[in-house]
């Protein structure tokens, strides 16, 4: 469950980056599977649409605090 949170985490992590890059440029590495998300939520949710850049990275962001936080609890599981 550990590695699926972990991939989860870096795959997010990886979506808002290419999102982010998306938004100011073009992504043409795997943009169907790293865009999904700039293209199919950004695209159809108001709120998100006015700050498009910033939702990326703060989805990429929430990849990242995933990934920390399982980390963490493993690390401190194997502790005691």
């Amino acid at each position: 469950m550990r590695q699926f949170l972990q991939g989860l985490g870096a795959l997010l992590a990886l979506m808002g980056v290419s999102g982010a890059i998306d938004h100011l440029w073009t992504q043409p590495i795997l943009g169907i599977v790293l865009n999904a998300f700039n293209r199919l939520v950004v695209q159809n949710v108001a709120v998100l649409q006015e700050s498009a850049l910033l939702a990326n990275l703060g989805l990429g962001a929430c990849g990242i605090v995933l990934v920390i936080a399982v980390e963490s609890l493993a690390s401190s599981r194997q502790r005691d």
